[in-house]
């Protein structure tokens, strides 16, 4: 049997073992037991990004977050539509892709890895583009860890009259986030993300309205999010096609342990306190922190190498994974950087063991260069 490690990346991530034991079960996709599941996991979901559920609805989509993503953008924007995408890491970017594949006519507004797209900006681009319908952007973008300034960017798309899709992967059940009173018409998320399931399918919580408007749009069959949602609606939690019914079953047993965690804000709080600590203690054996700390998310970290000329991530990646955990590689293309997640069944205890092995491997390279 291999030896068991702490996944401290931004999802897969490590689930609990009860999260884990549920999928023993095999599970029929029509019986009613099983669509009950479903339908108390969309209900669920509502609460949890308080949007009412006289004007929304949550929808799960077979796949992995950007299938998500890439139900919303294929069928919420019109043929005559234009979508306004910022960007400043690779899921941004990844929205970009999506609209140039489907053929949707877009603007990208870009950002550097570790700036905050401007409200001023976007303001400015909305009052000169008249064409934009829609815009799109990520809260937490993992290519860094920033988290970007959801509320601000919103306010402004609402004020403009404007769809506002926001692709909360990473950040959804691991902090507060208002839907129904920010207006958010799409948000996206994940089961293997802070509500912490296992890898299977995404979610979306979409404003009815908009959705209504959205028949016949899709340019993909089987990921049409409206015709999802009118089965799931008409036949009480029913997918169009086969569900990954043990992921279903293990999400909704992470719903319940997040409940008894006490909440979204408990589990922020958790992971900001592992965040914190997290950094505190790289910080202290000699690794640097990417970002400057004001734009920090609780979810991912993203480090520099140290100044050490045999410091290589491949090295350090198996020495932290035989001590028992599994970071995750950079994705900047202009620095040297690695990145540490802090969500997940993680706690400070195992943030303060990571960071004591991290600062063993330092010294030991120092002493030998």
């Amino acid at each position: 049997m291999e030896q068991p490690y702490l996944l401290l990346t931004p999802g897969p991530l490590t689930t609990t073992s009860s999260v884990k034991e549920v999928m023993l079960k095999d599970w029929c996709t029509w019986d009613s037991d099983y669509k009950d599941i479903v339908q108390s996991i969309r209900s669920r979901l509502l609460q949890l990004g308080q949007a009412p559920e006289e004007e929304y609805t949550a929808v799960l989509i077979q796949g992995s977050g950007t299938f998500g993503v890439e139900a919303v953008i294929g069928t919420a924007v019109p043929g005559d539509g234009k979508l306004l995408i910022l960007a400043n890491g690779a899921y941004g970017e990844r929205i970009q892709e999506i609209a140039r594949v489907l053929g949707i006519r877009h603007r990208t507004l870009e950002y550097a890895p570790d700036e905050l797209p401007g409200a001023d900006q976007l303001d400015a681009v909305l009052k000169q583009d008249n064409l934009i319908t829609h815009v799109a952007f990520v809260h937490c973008e993992t290519t860094t860890g920033i988290l970007n300034p959801l509320e601000a960017l919103v306010q402004v798309i609402k004020n403009h009259g404007k769809v506002a899709i926001v692709d909360a992967m990473s950040s959804f059940g691991g902090t507060p986030i208002a839907v129904g009173e920010l207006g958010i018409d799409y948000l996206v998320s994940s089961a293997n993300k802070c509500i912490q399931g296992v890898p299977g399918f995404s979610f979306v919580i979409s404003r009815k309205s908009e959705l209504i408007e959205c028949k016949g749009r899709a340019r993909s069959l089987s990921l049409d999010l409206f015709d999802q949602w009118q089965v799931m609606d008409n036949d009480a939690g029913k997918w169009r096609f086969t569900s990954p019914t043990h992921v279903v079953r293990a999400f909704y047993q992470a719903l319940l342990e997040l409940e008894e965690e006490g909440g979204v804000e408990q589990r922020c709080a958790r992971y900001t306190r592992n965040q914190q600590t997290l950094v505190r203690f790289m910080e202290q054996a000699g690794f640097k922190a990417h970002l400057p700390a004001s734009v920090h998310s609780p979810f991912i970290t993203t480090f520099e190498y140290p100044d050490l000329t045999s410091f290589t991530f491949e090295a350090f990646y198996r020495f932290l994974k035989e001590k028992g955990f599994v970071i995750y590689p950079g994705k900047l293309s202009k620095a040297l950087v690695f990145r540490i997640g802090t969500i997940g069944d993680v706690h400070i205890e195992d943030i303060e063991r990571l960071c004591e092995a991290a600062a063993s491997y330092l010294t030991t390279l120092r002493l030998e260069s």
